[in-house]
């Protein structure tokens, strides 16, 4: 045994720390924002055909990196790569604050999402390749903690916005993406010391493998888009995310139009994030711990059957059942996180795998924000929204069904790489 492997914790607790506080700052500028849009489009002067933009740019931006983040991986370096993440996160979170028009409040979202959507692509590999031995357990503290960064912004906005102004309630989430970048600086200085476990570890995760070559060359993450795995993996991912951002940017909407308060609506978008803290725990053990974790996904389908009907017929008359069930429906989403490292060999495989599931994924899901909305003002009513909801369950599971067998992707590849001679 080589000796950074002497111990899957020995001399990486400041990697665990950058990856768990880059994990926090993934959806701070998502949902700090949601449950506040209709107070902004007040100030600012916009209506709902902007406010189904806001709800789109994450999934746009979230898309955009998750295609070229592996890339930018492969020319930097993955913890590169991460500081950079957190550095924009910083930035876009900040310039926020300071916005004097829609547009500057569009532009610094896009700015900070680009940091998070790099974020996204970026720390699964860097799981794989610091903590080979404890995916599982790796895995639930950083999804774990990014679903506490779900939740807290969407449950505090409000009550920031009206003790301290929109400003704070929307930049002062900057403060802990510095943090994580100055994190990430800390792991470089510690890799340029030869000496250093980091260093060892990193060294020995870039070098080919005698197992399992890591797909150095940036070409074959092109050869992503051939595999059946991988795109069983997309629809899985993106129709998650697809309803997950209708629900982040609508919920607070459906609320107040059944007779909800403002902050009751942003309280609703805290609950519906919960459940993904009791996702973040069960999921990623439970799939590593299951050949097929098919089941799981029957049981996130069942919640969504009965939620979808409450929600649209009698929205305030169990609301706490109704979004705690959407919620569990979504934990769809830490499921095909873990899934990432359990069908990959390799950091290298895990990056091109993260890449295209997120870019490709997110692609996709920008239609739910905006199309939510517009059936919404077409129909006058919540019908036909969910009716496009309930299809998306259903093109979910259809790709978890055939994501959740036990495969490879790095297998795929071996077998196109050859193929084009």
């Amino acid at each position: 045994m080589n000796p950074p492997y002497s111990s899957p914790w020995a001399g990486r607790v400041l990697v665990l720390a950058g990856i768990l506080l880059s994990a926090f700052n993934l959806r701070t500028a998502v949902t700090s924002l949601t449950p506040l849009l209709d107070a902004l489009g007040a100030t600012f002067g916009f209506g709902p055909t902007i406010t189904g933009v806001f709800g789109m740019v994450p999934t746009a931006a979230f898309a955009l990196f998750g295609v070229v983040t592996p890339f930018i991986a492969h020319r930097i370096g993955l913890e590169n790569t991460a500081l950079l993440s957190m550095v924009l996160a910083a930035a876009g979170l900040l310039a926020r604050a300071f916005a004097g028009s829609t547009a500057h409040l569009l532009i610094s979202s896009a700015v900070a999402l680009a940091g998070m959507g790099i974020g996204n692509v970026v720390l699964p590999p860097l799981v794989k390749r610091y903590f080979p031995l404890r995916i599982g357990l790796v895995s639930v503290g950083y999804i774990t903690i990014l679903q506490i960064g779900t939740v807290l912004p969407a449950l505090v906005a409000v009550p920031m916005a009206q003790a301290a102004g929109w400003q704070v309630a929307l930049g002062s989430w900057s403060l802990l993406a510095v943090a994580a970048a100055l994190t990430w600086v800390g792991v470089l200085v510690q890799e340029r010391r030869r000496d250093s476990v980091l260093a060892m570890v990193h060294d020995q995760a870039v070098r080919p493998g005698d197992e399992a070559p890591e797909l150095v060359e940036p070409r074959k993450h092109l050869l992503t888009w051939r595999s059946p795995l991988a795109w069983s993996m997309t629809f899985m991912f993106g129709m998650t995310s697809l309803i997950t951002y209708a629900m982040f940017t609508w919920l607070p909407a459906l609320m107040v139009e059944a007779g909800a308060s403002p902050a009751f609506g942003g309280a609703m978008v805290a609950l519906f994030a919960a459940p993904g803290l009791l996702g973040a725990l069960v999921m990623p053990v439970a799939a590593v711990r299951m050949r097929n974790p098919f089941p799981l996904v029957a049981c996130c389908v069942l919640a969504y059957a009965v939620a979808f009907p409450g929600l649209l017929l009698a929205p305030m008359a169990a609301p706490l059942l109704w979004v705690g069930l959407v919620g569990l429906g979504a934990t769809t989403f830490p499921l095909s996180l873990t899934l990432i490292n359990l069908r990959t060999r390799t950091a290298d495989g895990s990056s091109a795998l993260s890449g295209f599931m997120q870019g490709l994924g997110y692609t996709l899901s920008c239609a739910g924000p905006l199309l939510f909305g517009v059936l919404h003002e077409v129909s006058h009513g919540w019908g036909l929204p969910f009716a496009f909801l309930s299809v998306c369950v259903v093109l979910m599971a259809l790709g978890a069904w055939r994501a959740c067998r036990p495969q490879m992707l790095e297998d795929d590849l071996r077998v196109f790489g050859r193929g084009k001679g």
